[in-house]
Parts: C-alpha cells; structure tokens; sequence
C-alpha cells in the first residue's frame, strides 16, 4: 500500500483473500484514485472492473471479489471523492466519471474489460458502454435503470427519490452526511431486506466514510449533477439518440425500494443485447444480498458473445 493510502483510515480487509493489492493511480488533473485489485494480470477471464454505487465505496464488492479473482484480474475502483480515492472541489458529474473509469483502465493497461457496477456506478457504466464501446466487452448492471425508461413508468415512482432532495441542495447535502449519519444508515439498512444479509461492521464502515469532510462534499456533488444534468437529459429524450451494442444484463431487486422493476420496460428499441431479470425478495444492495445471484449472471453474461 502506498504512503499515501496509509495516511487514510485503516483498510477493511476481504476474508479469504489476503492478496488484495492497494494502489493510487494518478488519473491526470492532479487527481488519483484507489483501486483495489485481485487476481493476476493474466488470469484467463481477463479483466472485470467492479465500479461501486451510493453510500459504498471498493468494499461493497468483498462478497463477490474472492470467486471472480479466481479466473479474472479484479479491479475495484473507488469513484472520486469516494472510499480512498481523492476528492478534489470539481469533476462529479457522470460524464467525468466515464472519463476517470477510462484513464484509470489505460493507466493499467487495460484495452478491454467486463464491468460489473452498482447503481450509481452502473449508470456511469452504461455511460462508457455508448461513449467507448470498443472498451467493454460485457455489462452486469446490478440495481441500476438503462437510459431509456418510459416516462409513464418512471414518474409515478419519482417520489421514491425522496432521500435525495436534501443530499443535491448546496451546503444542505454535505451538512446532512456529516452530521446526520442516521440518513445513511437508514439506506444502508433499508436497502437489504433480509436480516441475515446485513453485516454491521461494514455497514458502519460505509457511514463512516460516507461521513468525512471531502467525501460528504462528493456525495452532495454527485447528486446534485445527476439532478441536473443526467435527468434533464432523461426528459428531453438524449439518450435515445444512442444505441448500446455491448452485451448487458440488468439484477434488479423485486423489493427495492428505490428502483421497482416496474420501471425496467423501455430499453427494447436501443439495444442490441440487453436483458433484465427480477430477483425475488431482494432490495437495492443485490451484491451485499444475494452475492452468489450476481455471481451467477456474470459468468452467464460472459459467456454470451458479443
């Protein structure tokens, strides 16, 4: 781990897995990011970048990282302003996103890589999949919806997005995650519904991050661009504009309670291979709930030519 990881929070540490490696990568703009990585680099299923949603950071993966680092390089970015990456004043709309993604994967040498991402890094997934799609060979979208949901669907449901109206307001998002660690808590706890599922301790490890000075500026950051940026771009229609040719799969949660399945139809006409599969009795964190149900559709993803 280098010096200046170090000087961060102790890292949480992945059972079974030892070998995790710990690295910045300087992305340009002054700027790195954390990355931690599994398996070797000439591992027969080449690489997965794993890219993690809102309130988590790398560490959200650690139930699926042991099974893929068996046969792939694993790389497990932390988002600007997130985990142990940097958190500079500017860049947290989506399009920096892709963009920070991408250097990231040319500053290891990755031509090409499979993605598995969650929520908000799913979006910025599907983001690089129609900017560069000769990067990714494959997309798992886990609790994420496509660019195209049909606006009679995804409206009636816009009151689900409750928690964030205080998390995009200037001062007020970042005050809230600093002080007010209920909130997080909250979305953590909601968002799996079976008890057995939800671990404590990193849970409190989300919140605790989630928590710090920077990194609560980001959150504010992130949400309030995707407010006016991503979804101003949803109601105009942009995204139709474009097509999606890399293979894709959508886990959605039938019980999550920010991304019903309801919402999911609409994608048919802008993409060439994308399906969407409702997993019973999950909510919004499928990885940390049914992490063998991700593991699943990966491998069956993978094997799909593209």
């Amino acid at each position: 781990m280098s010096s200046a990881l170090a000087e961060h929070p102790p890292m949480p540490e992945v059972a079974g897995m030892p070998a995790i490696r710990h690295r910045r990568v300087d992305i340009g703009d002054g700027v790195a990011l954390h990355v931690a990585e599994a398996g070797r680099h000439d591992a027969p299923g080449g690489t997965v970048v794993l890219v993690h949603g809102f309130p988590q950071h790398w560490y959200a993966w650690r139930r699926v990282i042991p099974q893929l680092a068996a046969d792939h390089r694993v790389l497990c970015i932390d988002l600007r302003g997130f985990g142990w990456s940097d958190t500079p004043a500017k860049g947290y709309d989506t399009d920096t996103r892709v963009a920070d993604i991408l250097a990231v994967m040319d500053a290891l040498g990755v031509d090409k890589a499979r993605l598995i991402a969650h929520e908000f890094g799913a979006w910025t997934a599907f983001m690089l999949c129609l900017r560069a799609p000769e990067r990714v060979t494959h997309l798992l979208a886990v609790n994420a919806v496509h660019p195209w949901p049909l606006h009679r669907r995804a409206i009636p449901q816009a009151w689900r997005y409750w928690y964030t109206s205080p998390l995009e307001a200037p001062l007020l998002g970042r005050f809230v995650l600093r002080h007010v660690p209920a909130l997080t808590r909250f979305l953590l706890h909601k968002g799996i519904v079976d008890p057995a599922a939800r671990d404590a301790a990193a849970m409190a490890e989300f919140t605790r991050s989630t928590a710090e000075r920077g990194r609560a500026r980001a959150g504010e950051a992130m949400h309030r661009a995707y407010a006016l940026r991503d979804i101003r771009r949803l109601v105009l229609g942009s995204y139709k504009k474009l097509r999606l040719s890399t293979p894709a799969h959508i886990l959605a949660g039938e019980k999550d309670f920010v991304l019903p399945p309801s919402v999911m139809p609409g994608y048919e006409r802008y993409a060439d291979d994308l399906t969407v599969e409702v997993v019973p009795g999950c909510g919004h964190f499928l990885h940390e709930e049914r992490p063998e149900v991700v593991l699943r559709a990966a491998y069956e993803l993978f094997s799909r030519g593209r």
